[in-house]
């Protein structure tokens, strides 16, 4: 995950983090003063009626009374307004009559549950209201009652509608008798109840928001005596409403806030991560091998430091890398020549061939050999020796023809490559050269010094055939006479071209080949751990005889048939992989113009994303000589292999083909070393520099290194210490 995402992540949790906090405060202290609000205009309002019913209080029939209450309700603020008695009164004569008893009988000792109520006297607050009306000088008509009048005052948890239980004892002359009468009480004198309503309201924030409507109260008295009380409770569904409200617009502002705030955040932080970016690119383009540099360079100072600490390395690592590069051209220019005569050696020779194979080229092929250099370096010193090899050396190599190589292999073994295509221009190099050879006879007082072979070099077949070609016309020419050349016909090849069709065709066609699993290379640090297998095809000709593989992928390429062929080998490797478990890495070899054809790699993706368990096993190998024909189709076919899971590996890789320098444009996961860098390594000092160099590059690349066909245990050795990754014996 991204710095930037997760920032807007944590920011973002911040921000939900304190909305949550604030909403759940705001909506509790809302909710609080909402209760509050309605508590005290209940109260207000109870008080207010109260005050509005007290001269109404005295008939509590009087219909008035219900219609102020019901006009005060009628506001809808209100869920109930109720007025209730609390005083309830009846003589002992109903009491009698609840008991089936007649007015001979009194009463006394009456009672009720201390739950219920108490029980008061009237006549009590009669006789002390007569008392103070005669003390005033008013005269009480009513003043003698037979009947005596009590009161029942209910406690404040007495239910509505109630009976209630009333213990007394009625007594006469004719003795006394305990009785128990019922009178069902009715507290309720006006009752006005609306219902709520929750309309706007869901009910998921009624249950998440529960909100207590206090029920108030306010007594109605007359005089110093309470006669009722006004009870008033509010209507929830109004807070409610007001309470949803508020939450929806917290959340509506929160939105608008975070929306706001996350884009200008968003603007910020692209403004502020942007050379984090710059780096970030900076530092993948160096591990791929592209030294840049930032060169505006952010205004943030601990961003600035490191985007100038990113220069820094990134100059110090392509300085390093061009050392290692000049450094690793002298050594290749070093080992490819000969330190006596000048001449490219064999391996030059060997890698010259495989260009001329590869682009098609035409031309001829010279074996020149100093017929008897022993016995001219047992008669003559070893200064005249040298000398002479030099001054034969000067005169294969000053054929007035540019497009002529010469090669000293060993000894008295020399070649010449020429590009010339016409029979007559190669008779004129020949007759120079032996005017050459009979200037030097003349010189050094010698009758023959040297036979030239000269053969057509031949694009369908192998530079080890070509040579033999070559050798043979150089025993014809010993036959010719001294210093004399034999020029093989052009038309003279190994095999008919059409014969050579047929049988390729049928070979690819019918899969009449074998894959053999060879050069085995193991891990220089764990002896026993194998890394990597190569699959080699071979066939058969109609006689049986093995063809060379390179003859063979000479024709299929000619007459375009390679493409089939290398896709009969990678089936093949891959129901090798399966079929017996394979865990480590199988090198394939495909030729250029496979990786070239757009249909070719269509079906190689294909084919990788159906096979995608086993596709980090599959290593393309191409030829350092070969991708030089096309490097930007290379590219493409490694960015191609790479994104469905497979490898790359550049096989005989020789600086005179890739550069150094273009080493980090190609993102390559393995190069393989040319055998000719690697033989003989732990006695040539100038091998070791090479193979060194190249391993502190390809670290510097993310690229690992192999060897090729190491027999010597103490080679091994020392290409483990110089940093070689792997090695095949």
């Amino acid at each position: 995950m991204t710095l930037s995402k997760q920032l807007y992540l944590i920011i973002s949790f911040i921000f939900f983090m304190i909305f949550v906090g604030n909403f759940i405060i705001s909506i509790n202290n809302f909710k609080d003063y909402l209760e509050i609000e309605s508590k005290t205009k209940s109260q207000d309002t109870a008080t207010s009626l109260g005050m509005s019913l007290k001269s109404l209080i005295d008939d509590k029939t009087d219909s008035e009374i219900e219609s102020t209450i019901k006009a005060i309700a009628n506001r809808g603020f209100y869920k109930e307004i109720r007025l209730e008695d609390v005083q309830f009164d009846f003589t002992s004569e109903d009491l009698l009559k609840k008991v089936n008893l007649d007015n001979s009988y009194k009463i006394k000792n009456i009672s009720v549950s201390k739950s219920d109520g108490e029980i008061v006297n009237s006549n009590d607050d009669n006789i002390l209201e007569m008392e103070l009306q005669e003390l005033e000088g008013e005269k009480n008509i009513n003043s003698t009652s037979k009947s005596i009048t009590y009161s029942f005052i209910p406690s404040l948890n007495f239910p509505n509608n109630k009976n209630l239980e009333i213990n007394f004892i009625a007594f006469s002359e004719a003795g006394e008798l305990k009785s128990k009468a019922k009178i069902q009480i009715d507290k309720v004198l006006v009752k006005v109840t609306r219902d709520e309503k929750f309309e706007t309201v869901p009910q998921w924030f009624i249950d998440l928001v529960p909100m207590k409507m206090v029920e108030t109260n306010s007594e109605i008295s007359n005089g110093w005596k309470t006669q009722a009380i006004i009870y008033v409770s509010a209507n929830a569904g109004e807070a409610y409403s007001k309470l949803y409200n508020q939450a929806i617009n917290a959340v509506i502002y929160a939105i608008i806030a975070f929306i706001i705030s996350f884009s200008i955040l968003i603007i910020f932080l692209r403004f502020i991560l942007k050379p984090l970016k710059n780096i970030e690119i900076l530092a993948k383009d160096i591990s791929l091998g592209h030294f840049k540099t930032i060169d505006n360079l952010p205004w943030t100072l601990e961003l600035k430091n490191v985007s100038l600490s990113m220069n820094d390395m990134s100059h110090k690592i392509k300085s390093m890398i061009s050392k290692l590069n000049s450094n690793l051209e002298k050594m290749t220019e070093q080992l490819s020549k000969d330190d006596l005569t000048g001449l490219q050696q064999e391996q030059t020779f060997q890698t010259d061939m495989k260009q001329m194979f590869i682009k098609k080229e035409d031309g001829y092929i010279l074996s020149v050999k100093i017929d008897d250099l022993s016995s001219f370096a047992k008669n003559n010193p070893h200064n005249i020796v040298e000398k002479f090899l030099k001054e034969f050396s000067y005169a294969l190599n000053n054929c007035d023809d540019e497009d002529l190589n010469a090669y000293r292999f060993f000894g008295s073994t020399f070649a010449i490559i020429s590009k010339k295509t016409e029979q007559k221009e190669i008779e004129l190099i020949t007759r120079n050269l032996k005017r050459s050879f009979d200037n030097l006879c003349e010189k050094y007082n010698i009758i023959n010094i040297a036979h030239i072979g000269v053969t057509p070099f031949n694009p369908i077949s192998t530079t080890n055939d070509i040579l033999k070609l070559a050798n043979e016309a150089y025993e014809m020419a010993k036959q010719i006479g001294h210093n004399e050349a034999y020029i093989r016909d052009k038309n003279d090849l190994a095999r008919d071209m059409i014969e050579w069709k047929d049988l390729i065709f049928n070979i690819i066609n019918n899969s009449m080949f074998t894959v053999d699993y060879i050069n085995k290379a193991i891990s220089l640090d764990s002896k026993n751990n194998l890394l990597m297998e190569e699959a080699f095809t071979s066939a058969k000709d109609k006689d049986n005889e093995t063809i060379q593989i390179g003859t063979f992928i000479s024709i299929a390429e000619k007459y375009e048939k390679i493409i089939d062929f290398d896709k009969a080998v990678i089936n093949e490797v891959i129901k090798y992989i399966n079929s017996n478990n394979i865990t480590h890495d199988i090198l394939i070899n495909l030729a250029f113009d496979s990786l070239m054809n757009n249909n070719f790699k269509q079906w190689l993706a294909e084919l990788l994303k159906e096979h995608n368990s086993i596709a980090s096993q599959l290593v393309f190998s191409v030829t350092a000589y070969g991708c030089v024909k096309d490097i930007e189709a290379f590219k493409q076919f490694i960015s191609l292999v790479h994104k469905n899971g497979a490898k790359i590996i550049l096989k005989r890789f020789e600086t005179k083909f890739i550069p150094l320098d273009n080493l980090n444009d190609l993102n390559l996961d393995y190069i393989r070393l040319a055998r000719d860098y690697t033989n003989g390594i732990a006695n040539d000092v100038s091998k070791q520099n090479f193979v060194e160099s190249v391993c502190e590059l390809s670290k510097l690349l993310n690229i690992k290194v192999f060897a090729e066909s190491v027999k010597d245990e103490e080679n091994i050795i020392e290409l483990e210490k110089l940093g070689v990754y792997g090695a095949s014996k």
